[in-house]
């Protein structure tokens, strides 16, 4: 099987490692006990034979103990690969096991040609309905890193594949709607699909028609034979009611003894939490309804998170003047972010926020300043009326060759956002968006914040009792739940996440519980600002893990 690189085009060969091959076959029960010669495997993206070859050797197997005839195999096997090289290759892999099998060259000649089919799985003709299993680790590439018409007939077939995707979307979606009854799909896939806006019709098709049988968290093992940034995870969805679900976590420890011992573990129905060598586990009694974003964490954590969705608002909230956003993308950073404010107007100059003015906890301007091209009612400035912002600008000629700049040559001075005027001047909490920890910093105002931060406004919150929320573990719980997770635990603070953090009315926190949030805030004590947090949402710490 092959890992495209994430986000590109290339075909670069990266195999799957046999032991993650044997536990996605093992989740699907395509073993060789049972009568595999019956069944129909699909494999949509073969590569050189990774998942295929050892799923031909248990039917091989199976074969050979249910008393079939090489020659009725005809139909057992799909396998689909875009890449001449890659058929070849998988049609070898498969006429070598048949031999070795005892088939004659005939046989085995006129099976690799009806299994092995150089296709693409998105656009070729299949008929639904018509699998047991699909197995294997669909191609990662971005949507915008295909041909356009291409790109086109993608989403005019497969409705899932909305946003700025990735087209294993499309790939997941096709294997769903190939399932018989009860039948199953296995990938080691990126996860982000399950947390990401992109993949909300995916997420919503699954909880409306398939299960969710198993999510094991696989971003920091060892799982391909060569480096891949894939953040991957082993999931097994199926064509039937949904019931309890599996859901590991894995560390770079998880090793294919690790695997065996989980997977025997959640044939026991009765498992609620299974512990192991870089895994921890748990059974969930359900899964979640509807194309919303899929938090994960343990059963106590997801209890809390239903929790305060039932009983709490969100975060952002227009009804109460609430609002998170990110700061300003210019496009050109190292030209409209400037330590040096004579390279412009003084009224063209914005004193920016950036990331490492909140390090220590407190904000401390580290002198950076944004050359601002935005008048005050969202226009573009005049050039000739700033002849010192001209000339600075024109000693860049890059700012010209951005694709914002050729799409509007005659705005090509703008940043990619719009400065909002009156934002700079109004207190806001500032979020870095990658930490491991959530780390909200107070900004009283006179700072325009960059895009690499988020910023949370409020017309009805006290900033620094709503940093007292946002300080505790409670807030770290929704993150922890919905966002995506970087390697070595870095976690993504976008305003999608942030949206979801629940919180009470202002209105209902007790004065005492008040003075501990903003005493919390500013002492940047964690515990003070959970314990003062659970106070106002009346929960209780140890209950929920916290």
């Amino acid at each position: 099987m092959t890992v495209e690189a994430p986000y590109t085009q290339s075909y670069g060969e990266v195999f799957t490692r046999r032991w993650v091959v044997d536990t996605l076959l093992d989740l699907t029960a395509y073993t060789a006990e049972r009568d595999l010669g019956a069944l129909r495997l699909v494999e949509p993206s073969c590569g050189s034979g990774a998942f295929l070859g050892p799923a031909i050797e248990r039917l091989l197997a199976s074969a050979a103990a249910h008393g079939r005839d090489l020659g009725t195999l005809r139909d057992s096997i799909r396998a689909y690969d875009l890449q001449a090289d890659h058929v070849r290759a998988s049609r070898l892999v498969c006429r070598d096991l048949l031999i070795s099998a005892g088939a004659s060259a005939s046989t085995a000649d006129a099976l690799v040609e009806a299994w092995v089919q150089h296709a693409d799985f998105l656009l070729c003709d299949t008929d639904e309905r018509t699998a047991d299993v699909v197995i294997g680790n669909p191609p990662y590439i971005r949507y915008d890193d295909l041909p356009d018409e291409l790109a086109t007939r993608y989403r005019e077939t497969w409705p899932t594949m909305r946003g700025r995707g990735d087209i294993y979307v499309g790939f997941i979606e096709r294997s769903l709607r190939l399932l018989k009854p009860d039948g199953q799909v296995g990938f080691i896939c990126a996860d982000r699909w399950m947390r990401n806006q992109y993949g909300a019709e995916l997420r919503a098709l699954v909880a409306r028609n398939y299960a969710v049988n198993h999510v094991w968290t696989m971003h920091d093992v060892d799982a391909f034979e060569a480096q891949v940034s894939a953040y991957p995870a082993i999931m097994v969805l199926g064509n039937h009611s949904q019931a309890s679900a599996v859901v590991a976590e894995t560390t770079k420890e998880f090793n294919a003894a690790s695997a065996v011992g989980l997977r025997k573990a959640a044939q026991d129905e009765s498992l609620n939490d299974f512990s192991d060598l870089g895994v921890k586990a748990h059974r969930l009694p359900h899964w979640f309804e509807g194309g919303e974003l899929w938090p994960t964490g343990s059963p106590a954590r997801l209890a809390l998170i239903e929790l305060l969705n039932d009983h709490f608002e969100p975060l952002h909230d227009p009804k109460n003047g609430t609002k998170v956003s990110i700061g300003v993308a210019t496009g050109a950073d190292k030209v409209f972010i400037t330590k040096d404010p004579s390279v412009a107007e003084p009224d063209r100059i914005l004193p920016l926020a950036m990331r490492r003015d909140l390090t220590t906890g407190e904000f401390k301007w580290q002198g950076n300043y944004l050359v601002n091209p935005w008048a005050n009612d969202g226009s573009l400035v005049p050039l000739a009326d700033y002849p010192r912002m001209a000339a600075y600008l024109a000693r860049h000629p890059g700012v010209r060759n951005r694709f914002v700049a050729k799409r509007n040559p005659d705005s090509w001075y703008r940043t990619i956002d719009k400065v909002q005027p009156d934002l700079i001047h109004t207190p806001k909490l500032l979020l870095q968006d990658m930490k491991s920890t959530i780390h909200p910093v107070l900004e009283s105002g006179g700072h325009y914040p960059h895009h690499n931060l988020y910023y949370i406004t409020s017309q009805t919150w006290d900033l620094e009792v709503l940093g007292g929320l946002l300080l505790s573990r409670v807030a770290q719980a929704f993150i922890e739940a919905y966002c995506v997770r970087m390697r070595g635990g870095t976690l993504r603070f976008q305003a999608q996440y942030l949206k979801r953090i629940r919180v009470p009315r202002p209105d209902d926190i007790t004065p005492v519980t008040r003075e501990a949030l903003i005493l919390a805030f500013r002492n940047r004590d964690v515990d003070a600002a959970t314990q003062a947090a659970a106070d106002a949402y009346g929960i209780d710490l140890v209950e929920y893990e916290l």
